[in-house]
């Protein structure tokens, strides 16, 4: 699967490094020297450097030497190829889009909705599931999601009081 995973920024310094928005959660891999990432503009671009700099990652690529070169891929967004499906791991380690459609259900079997999106937030990740009466939003933490079976496509959860009334 293509995936975006990253966006150049401005050219920094004179020798053809530019600096990264990095949208992946395997930066080290993503952009290890000698990978290929691809563009709609440019087509594929192969990382000959890298190295992070005040916090930021800064990357050369094979073909632009200079500032000038570097700058006519600003603002280019980076894809790799992912298999979402390989093996992991930490088998708690899920890709947003393996979950994304799965059915989520209480306890109970009860069917309580579909999970539609994946926010995630700095403390903890939050699963939008479409219910059949609004979007609910649930910390995904193992108390509250106790189930996942990507392959059945289906999660068990348990949703914290919607009425916000103490029981």
């Amino acid at each position: 699967m293509r995936l975006l995973v990253g966006r150049i920024g401005r050219a920094h310094g004179i020798l053809g490094e530019a600096t990264i928005e990095v949208r992946s959660d395997d930066p080290d891999s993503r952009f290890a020297i000698g990978e290929k990432l691809q563009t709609d503009e440019h087509g594929v671009l192969s990382i000959t450097s890298g190295r992070v700099h005040n916090g930021i990652l800064l990357l050369g690529f094979a073909g632009f030497s200079d500032r000038d070169q570097i700058e006519k891929l600003r603002n280019t967004l980076l894809y790799a190829d992912v298999d979402i499906n390989e093996e992991r791991d930490d088998a708690d380690d899920y890709h947003v889009l393996q979950l994304i459609g799965c059915q989520a259900f209480l306890e109970s079997g009860e069917l309580f909705g579909e999970v539609t999106d994946v926010i995630n937030l700095p403390g903890q990740d939050l699963l939008a599931i479409k219910t059949p009466t609004q979007e609910a939003l649930i910390p995904f933490v193992h108390q509250l999601v106790p189930v996942v079976d990507i392959k059945a496509k289906r999660l068990v959860v348990i949703p914290p009081d919607m009425n916000g009334s103490p029981e």
